[in-house]
């Protein structure tokens, strides 16, 4: 296993680059971020890095779609929620949206880890 300094973001269930065991690992954890279908594809499971791919862009617009409901909710549920609801509802979106960037950030450390393994392969 090569000594290297490890981006804070990268997930602690995830081995280092270089190990014998990085993909593998790394699949695990990246399937634990992505609908539960996405292991019906082969592909899948035998290049990592498309599947870091598709769960990077995932989870990026799971992000997004959080931002955009903690951007409308207030108004869209004003009318259907006592004001204590709608405020926990408000700090849900807060909650998960810092959530789901931290998965975004581990995710792209583990994307551009993996794209740098396969080299020219892809």
């Amino acid at each position: 296993m090569p000594d290297q300094q490890l981006s804070p973001d990268w997930p602690e269930s995830v081995h280092p680059p270089g190990s014998d065991s990085f993909e593998q690992t790394a699949a695990v954890w990246l399937f634990d971020h992505v609908p539960a279908d996405y292991r019906l594809h082969g592909v899948l499971r035998r290049h990592p890095v498309a599947l870091s791919r598709l769960a990077r862009q995932h989870v990026a617009s799971s992000l997004e779609g959080a931002r955009q409901g903690y951007r409308t909710a207030r108004v869209d549920l004003r009318d259907h929620l006592p004001q204590h609801a709608v405020d926990q509802v408000m700090n849900a979106y807060r909650e998960e949206g810092l959530r789901m960037a931290a998965v975004l950030r581990a995710i792209e450390a583990v994307d551009e880890a993996l794209r740098a393994a396969a080299g020219g392969a892809e």
